[in-house]
């Protein structure tokens, strides 16, 4: 009940948060284009700003968020999850005050230092808190339902930019993400993973007990893992045909507090699923990167969205991924399993762009988003997935690791697609095809997708092999 109470103020956090954030979405790309262009409906200069933006931001979030997951496994999540919510909260301030050129270029700087903090952060250290209050089993299910609380939060916040002046926008979406940092601090328990059961089957990052080749900083912390009567039995049917109890096992934890290169290379080599899981973030990653610098601009400048339009487009997108993540995926993930969800959601995913790519009339990016229905899938099953293959002490690394990877993709996507997005777009381009771009966005969903079905779940037994091969 307490672990219930505990997500559910984290859940509040979350919506909140989102909300804030994503009031400002509709609103942004018509704020930087009158900023920059007025009176203009394609901007490069507008695309390639957002496309160094997104670059810059992921150069920073590849260094903190695996700083930041590391830190919360000793610190705890709330304690690291203060910091980049209240960063958060700055540019939102200044354009809710004025929204001329050059307060969006002081929006534009503040916006680019503090996302680099808070970016992937957030994201990773939420999800690493519901990993520590969340057995196995339930797992993906659990982060679908985070995803789906933040889908709804992107539903309310995009239905409420519908109706509301840009200037009100900002206004609303500054006081609602400093509302979710008051909350969160009086609120939401501190989750200290040393404190939960640590009952998972693959804990990478720790090793039997030895006093041997440690490093200077390292914290041992000795931790006894007694194997409950379900989990015995299952252990009997595999491996203890005799009848015996597995005997206890002491393990110890090397908790550095700065991961270096070398130990998220390390992560990334030691579990061949957790290796071919952020295979697929990564190109997941740089297509989601496409589609936020480029598709806006796309429809802004094929058939001349404004505030309004796109606020519909993105509140069909919501409410279709709301009901997919919170009534479908928890239905559906324990039948087909995460591995087939993440496959069909990239597929899907794939299919949307391609679609969307050859948009001939304005119904047709309105009726794609019926694809998002089962794209949701691939998100909260891939960090499913990274999971599984860490202990509880160990959530933070595990998605401070992959936020990492998501978070490289970011800074090589705009190198890709903005350039793209900016020759197709003007008058220069080599063929008459806008949505270019987007197709491309497409093959890299279907690599993404190719790279899955290569994933397979890792049997108990293999878990417990692969637990005793660690990090120092």
């Amino acid at each position: 009940m307490e672990k219930l109470r505990s997500l559910n103020h984290l859940f509040v956090t979350v919506f909140l948060s989102v909300f804030g954030g994503s009031m400002v979405v509709p609103a942004i790309t018509d704020v930087t284009m009158s900023a920059l262009c007025p009176g203009k409906d394609e901007c490069s200069l507008a695309i390639y700003l957002t496309g160094f933006q997104q670059a810059i931001i992921g150069l920073g979030t590849v260094v903190m968020s695996p700083l930041m997951g590391n830190l919360s496994d000793k610190y705890g999540r709330k304690s690291l999850l203060t910091l980049p919510m209240t960063l958060s909260i700055i540019p939102q301030v200044i354009l809710a005050f004025k929204r001329t050129t050059n307060y969006f270029y002081a929006y534009f700087v503040l916006r680019t230092i503090t996302a680099m903090v808070a970016g992937g952060s957030i994201e990773c250290l939420t999800l690493a808190y519901v990993a520590d209050n969340i057995g196995e089993r339930e797992r993906a299910s659990a982060f679908g339902i985070l995803a789906g609380v933040r889908s709804a939060a992107f539903v309310c916040g995009t239905l409420a930019a519908r109706f509301l002046s840009t200037s009100s926008t900002f206004q609303v979406a500054a006081l609602a993400t400093m509302i979710a940092t008051v909350y969160m601090r009086v609120f939401l328990e501190e989750s200290l993973p040393y404190h939960v059961d640590h009952n998972l089957t693959q804990p990478i990052l720790i090793k039997a007990s030895s006093t041997d080749d440690h490093e200077p900083g390292d914290q041992d912390i000795t931790v006894n893992i007694v194997d409950d009567h379900e989990e015995e039995e299952e252990e009997d049917d595999h491996h203890h045909h005799d009848g015996q109890t597995p005997p206890k096992k002491t393990m110890q934890v090397s908790n550095k507090k700065f991961p270096s290169l070398q130990d998220i290379i390390s992560l990334l080599t030691t579990s061949k699923t957790f290796s071919q899981a952020a295979i697929v973030s990564f190109f997941q990653s740089l297509a989601d990167g496409g589609i936020d610098a480029t598709l806006l601009y796309f429809l802004k400048a094929r058939f001349h969205f404004n505030k309004n339009q796109f606020a519909d487009l993105l509140l069909i997108i919501g409410i279709t991924g709301t009901i997919s993540q919170l009534l479908l995926m928890p239905l559906v993930a324990p039948v087909l399993g995460e591995e087939k969800l993440l496959s069909i959601g990239l597929l899907v995913g794939s299919a949307n762009m391609f679609v969307q790519s050859i948009s001939w009339s304005v119904w047709v990016p309105y009726a794609a988003t019926l694809f998002s229905a089962f794209a949701v899938f691939a998100y909260p099953t891939i960090r499913s997935i990274a999971s599984k293959q860490f202990a509880s002490s160990e959530q933070g690394k595990a998605q401070g690791c992959i936020s990492g990877v998501s978070s490289f993709a970011n800074i090589v996507s705009p190198l890709i697609f903005s350039p793209l997005t900016a020759l197709f777009l003007s008058e220069g381009a080599p063929i008459h095809f806008p949505g270019f771009t987007l197709m491309c966005i497409g093959i890299a969903l279907m690599i993404a997708f190719i790279q899955s079905t290569m994933i397979k779940a890792v049997p108990a037994a293999l878990n417990q092999k692969i637990g005793d091969n660690c990090l120092e």
